[in-house]
């Protein structure tokens, strides 16, 4: 390994996932307007991941008003803010410029289910976590409070019966 490749692989960005080509991605760019920056967003399909290293891009391309529209971006560039992958598609090349000459649902991919959870940090699984818990707190005040009343009681009784404490012979349980 020569002297520059060991400068280069010290400089590589960390911060990006591992997305591939066939992957649906959402592309953070700063744009420079006059003395403002903001970020715009392109949203596409990865048709071509090209180089190594400091001189890698990889080309998104999208379909916006019925006209295709493709860029280039370099991995290093510090306009790009940042990737997140939307979906993976299930392809079996590294160059997918055969989806230019496709229309409508020719140019689709199969969608290719991978497990995702090393792609996001904790803090956004603990938040994943978080609002897998409150679907379920939405879904039981959607229930009928009678249900859920007995469900409460019937759960209550069951704890409070299994650590040992008294039963009343003559309770029943609540139907449900």
């Amino acid at each position: 390994m020569s002297k520059l490749q060991g400068v280069e692989t010290r400089k590589l960005r960390q911060d990006l996932p591992p997305f591939r080509t066939g992957d649906t991605v959402r592309v953070h760019v700063r744009v420079r307007e006059g003395d403002k920056e903001r970020i715009q967003v392109f949203e596409g399909l990865v048709i071509r991941r090209k180089g190594d290293g400091v001189s890698a891009s990889f080309t998104v391309r999208k379909i916006s008003y019925g006209v295709g529209v493709e860029r280039i971006f370099p991995v290093e560039s510090p306009a790009v803010e940042k990737v997140e992958i939307k979906g993976r598609g299930h392809v079996r090349r590294s160059r997918l410029y055969y989806l230019r000459e496709l229309h409508g649902k020719k140019a689709r991919l199969r969608s290719k289910v991978r497990d995702l959870s090393g792609l996001i940090s904790p803090e956004e699984a603990a938040a994943i976590g978080t609002a897998d818990a409150a679907a379920r707190a939405a879904e039981i005040a959607a229930a009928e409070p009678a249900e859920v009343a007995a469900e409460v009681v019937n759960d209550a009784a069951a704890e409070f019966s299994q650590a040992g404490g008294p039963v009343d012979e003559g309770s029943e349980e609540i139907p449900t």
